[in-house]
C-alpha cells in the first residue's frame, strides 16, 4: 500500500521526535537571549530547534528508501548523528546565540549528508531544494520599482529597533555606504559578498546594534578566503564602535567614516571632558590647547587596522564607562600622547609629533603606558626589579607590593636570594 505525503510527514514526525510537538510559545523562545534563532524565508524570526532539522533529515531518507523504513533503527540513528553535526557547527560558530538564515541550515544538512557517504539522500536532498527554489521563484511578486534601493535588495522589508526603544525602516542607502567605504580600496574585497550575506540574517525588528554585528560577522568569515576582508572588517566593526562613542558623547548618533573628517575635533573635545568629568582622565589634560590638537588628528588612519588589532583595542584598551567605550581610536591615541608631552617644552607640538608616531604604528607604546598615560595614575613603567628581604615582614610586605604594581599593569621580577 502506498502512503501520502501526508502520511509520510507524519512517519517523519512520529519517528524522528517521538513525542508530540511542544507548546511553549515560538515568540518566546525566539527573543530569549543567548538562543539561537532562525530566520525563515518570510523574514520571521523562530527558535532554532533540533527537532525540525530531524523531521528534514528524515523525510529525505524516507523519499529515497520509502516510507516502510520509517522504523529502521539504522536510520533512526544515522538521522540523529547528522543532526548533531548539523547543530554543532551552529553552536560552535556561535557559542553566544545569534541568528542563521533558513538556507544556511540546509547547507549544513547537504555537507552532513555528503560527508557521511550517503550521495543518494544528499542528491535527493539537492533536487528537492531547487525544485521548491523554482516554485518560490515562479510565485513571487514582482517588486515594485519604488522598492528599488542602492543594494539590490528584493527580500521582505525590515524594520529596525533603536537603543531607544523606536523603530523604523533599515536604512539601506546608509548601510550600502558603510560596507562600500569598509571595502573602498582593498583587493579581492566585494561589497555585495558583505552586504547580501548579512542581509539574509537581519530579521523584522532587529536592533540597531545587530545590524552591525551581522555585518562584522559576515564580513570576519570571509578572511580565511581573502586577508583583506581583515580591513574590511575592523572598518565595519569601527563603525559600531564610532556609534557608541559619538552618541555618548552627544557629538551625533552615528558616522560615517567620511564624516569623521569633520566630527573628531569635536569628539576629542567632548571626549577629554567627558573623561575628566567621569574622573578617567587627568584634569590637565583640559589645559591643552584641544582645538589644535583635534585638527591634528587624522580620520583616515582608522583605517589601517586589522579585526583582531581593532576588537583588541576595544575589548582592552579603550576608556569606557559602565561598559560603554568612549574611546575613539584616535582619540586613544592623542590622549596618550598628551599624557607623554605633559611635561615637555611646547607640548602641543611634542604631543602632535607622538600622536604621529603613534596613530601611524611607526612606534608603540608598552600596554601600561597605553593604558595609563593622560590618566589619574599616569604609570608608565612596564616593569619593576625588586629585592625581596630576608624575613616574615620584608617577604609579605614584598607580596603586598607586588600585588600593587600587578594592579596598575607593571611586570614584576623579585631577587629572592638570601
Amino acid at each position: 500500500m502506498e502512503t501520502s505525503s501526508q502520511d509520510q510527514q507524519a512517519l517523519a514526525s512520529q519517528t524522528a521526535t517521538g513525542i508530540a510537538p511542544a507548546t511553549t510559545s515560538s515568540a518566546v523562545e525566539a527573543t530569549a537571549p543567548g538562543q539561537l534563532k532562525v530566520i525563515k524565508r518570510n523574514g520571521s524570526v523562530v527558535p532554532y530547534t533540533d527537532e525540525k532539522i530531524i523531521v528534514a533529515i528524515t523525510k529525505a531518507f524516507l523519499a529515497v528508501e520509502g516510507a516502510a523504513a520509517a522504523a529502521s533503527g539504522r536510520i533512526h540513528e544515522t538521522v540523529h548523528a547528522l543532526n548533531a553535526q548539523v547543530s554543532e557547527v551552529f553552536k560552535r560558530r556561535m557559542p553566544s546565540g545569534g541568528t542563521v538564515h533558513i538556507e544556511d541550515i540546509q547547507d549544513q544538512v547537504e555537507l552532513a549528508l555528503m560527508r557521511s557517504g550517503e550521495q543518494k539522500i544528499a542528491r535527493s536532498y539537492v533536487i528537492y531544494r531547487e525544485l521548491r527554489a523554482q516554485e518560490r521563484g515562479a510565485t513571487a511578486p514582482d517588486v515594485a520599482p519604488s522598492q528599488a534601493n542602492q543594494s539590490d535588495y528584493d527580500g521582505p522589508a525590515i524594520r529596525v529597533t533603536y537603543a531607544d526603544g523606536t523603530d523604523g525602516p533599515l536604512d539601506m542607502a546608509r548601510l550600502h555606504t558603510v560596507v562600500s567605504e569598509a571595502c573602498d580600496g582593498l583587493k579581492d574585497v566585494e561589497v555585495d559578498a558583505i552586504l547580501s550575506e548579512a542581509l539574509r540574517n537581519l530579521y523584522d525588528g532587529v536592533s540597531i546594534a545587530d545590524v552591525n554585528t551581522a555585518l562584522v560577522i559576515t564580513a570576519r568569515t570571509l578572511v580565511e578566503k581573502e586577508p583583506n576582508y581583515s580591513y574590511a572588517t575592523a572598518r565595519l566593526l569601527m563603525d559600531g564602535l564610532r556609534s557608541e562613542a559619538l552618541s555618548f558623547l552627544k557629538v551625533a548618533t552615528a558616522a560615517t567614516q567620511h564624516e569623521m573628517e569633520g566630527l573628531y575635533p569635536a569628539a576629542l573635545k567632548a571626549y577629554i571632558h567627558t573623561g575628566i568629568e567621569l574622573e578617567l582622565i587627568a584634569p590637565d589634560m583640559a589645559t591643552y590647547d584641544l582645538e589644535k590638537m583635534g585638527q591634528a588628528i587624522h580620520a583616515n588612519r582608522d583605517l589601517q587596522f586589522t579585526y583582531l588589532g581593532l576588537q583588541t583595542l576595544y575589548d582592552r584598551y579603550f576608556i569606557h564607562s559602565d561598559e560603554t567605550r568612549f574611546e575613539l581610536p584616535q582619540c586613544f591615541f592623542m590622549r596618550v600622547a598628551m599624557g607623554l608631552a605633559a611635561q615637555e617644552d611646547n607640548r602641543e607640538e611634542r604631543a602632535i609629533e607622538f600622536y604621529n608616531l603613534l596613530s601611524s604604528f611607526d612606534y608603540m607604546s608598552s600596554t601600561p603606558t597605553l593604558f595609563n598615560a593622560g590618566t589619574l595614575r599616569p604609570q608608565l613603567s612596564s616593569c619593576y626589579l625588586t629585592t625581596v628581604p630576608d624575613d616574615l615582614e620584608g617577604i609579605y610586605g614584598a607580596i603586598q607590593d607586588n600585588a600593587m604594581l600587578s594592579k596598575w599593569a607593571g611586570g614584576l621580577g623579585n631577587d629572592w636570594t638570601p
